[in-house]
């Protein structure tokens, strides 16, 4: 979902960051809903903030943004949060790992990677859905990594595999890939965005490893009604 503030001004926000969607249940009491951007940016003023929602089965802000039609108005504000690249990490490797729409940060992230992967730096997304038809911006992603040798996407399909496999897919959960790509203590970071149980086994797989607490950043997406 696209939108655009009211009074006609940009949005400025920080590739990585989050919009809160505020909106009241049927008895009244308020309530808000945490989105992470995903538009492409440079950390610069957009004209428009993309949000990817998932579909909760009675879910109130579900409700809400489903029947939006164009041109319509929502209360929000933002940004917030500190799941960014920070400029004075100088790591070799970079390790995205996410779950469902937890890989929206990481396409906001997409020129911010490119000066990573300019200055030598390898980059590996993982990610992690049921089928193929739940990989969100995965077209985007593979592009992005035939123009940049130095990032890699890892599609990891814990139900269906692809009809047509790609080299990098792989079959199960996150953590298999994350296996492979065996955990530098001394080189890499990891970011992890997404299913809190995939985050949780992420963060224990990583620390087992030896990554150092602060070098694993973490985003858990709670589904709520």
């Amino acid at each position: 979902m696209a939108f655009e503030r009211a009074d006609g001004h940009a949005f400025a926000f920080v590739p990585g960051q989050f919009v809160q969607v505020h909106f009241s249940y049927p008895d009244g009491k308020p309530a808000k809903r945490s989105y992470s951007v995903a538009t492409i940016g440079d950390g610069g003023p957009a004209e428009r903030i993309e949000i990817a929602v998932s579909y909760v089965d009675g879910g109130a802000a579900t409700a809400l943004l489903a029947n939006l039609q164009e041109g319509d108005t929502i209360d929000g504000s933002g940004p917030y949060g500190r799941f960014c690249l920070m400029e004075a990490d100088a790591n070799r490797r970079y390790l995205l790992v996410a779950t469902g729409t937890g890989v929206t940060p990481y396409r906001s992230m997409l020129p911010q990677i490119e000066k990573l992967t300019a200055r030598g730096a390898e980059v590996a997304l993982v990610y992690g859905a049921r089928n193929e038809a739940e990989l969100l911006y995965g077209d985007e992603f593979e592009a992005f990594a035939q123009e940049n040798p130095h990032f890699h996407f890892y599609a990891c399909f814990s139900r269906t595999p692809r009809s047509l496999p790609r080299p990098h897919d792989r079959n199960g959960h996150v953590q298999v890939a994350l296996s492979e790509l065996q955990p530098d203590a001394a080189h890499d970071i990891a970011y992890l965005c997404g299913n809190p149980n995939m985050v949780d086994e992420a963060f224990a797989q990583l620390k087992e490893t030896g990554l150092p607490i602060p070098h694993i950043r973490r985003e858990k997406y709670v589904s709520s009604r």
